[in-house]
């Protein structure tokens, strides 16, 4: 039951002739005219909640809404809860990086990859290197060939002004079990 809390109107806030109306035990009961169906839902302790407004009529529903508000949030936090955040790092390389930053600089975006993020990798020209964007374009393939067992091209090199982007993500361990 999907019920939208901005439009949600409860007991005397229901404003139309006759309902069509719904038990605490989810029976159809059939249609009444709205006074009689709040009775009803006061005579057991529990809310006339509207559940279907568009219908015709419109569908009410016998329930404790105190209580289905709470049970609403409930399953709203345990769906946040398990849902995973997936955050963006950035590694910057140059085009002439040397070979021990670069494997420095490659360890951190292993490291970025196993935790689960995704990692944009930078290489960024200074002055005339940007001529020479071969350079640049071996450097990522390097991080490419040093990640494929951890990590998938996401979005291929492609030229931002001065940089030579590519996004990595990494393979999903879930599918096998």
């Amino acid at each position: 039951m999907l019920i939208n809390n901005k439009k949600q109107r409860i007991n005397k806030m229901i404003r139309v002739r006759e309902v069509s109306l719904i038990g605490d035990d989810g029976e159809q009961l059939g249609i009444f005219p709205t006074e009689e169906a709040l009775a009803i839902a006061e005579g057991r302790n529990l809310d006339l909640v509207e559940v279907a407004p568009t219908a015709v009529p419109p569908v009410c529903r016998i329930m404790d809404y105190g209580k289905f508000k709470y049970k609403q949030s409930k399953r709203a936090h345990e769906a946040k809860k398990n849902q995973k955040v997936v955050h963006l790092k950035e590694v910057k390389f140059r085009p002439n990086t040397d070979q021990h930053d670069f494997n420095f600089k490659l360890k951190h975006a292993i490291r970025f990859l196993e935790a689960g993020d995704k990692v944009k990798v930078v290489i960024f020209f200074k002055g005339r290197e940007i001529v020479h964007r071969d350079g640049g374009e071996r450097v990522l393939q390097r991080v490419v060939e040093a990640t494929e067992e951890i990590a998938a091209v996401e979005s291929h090199p492609k030229q931002e002004g001065r940089m030579l982007v590519m996004i990595l993500a990494p393979k999903g361990k879930k599918k096998g079990g």
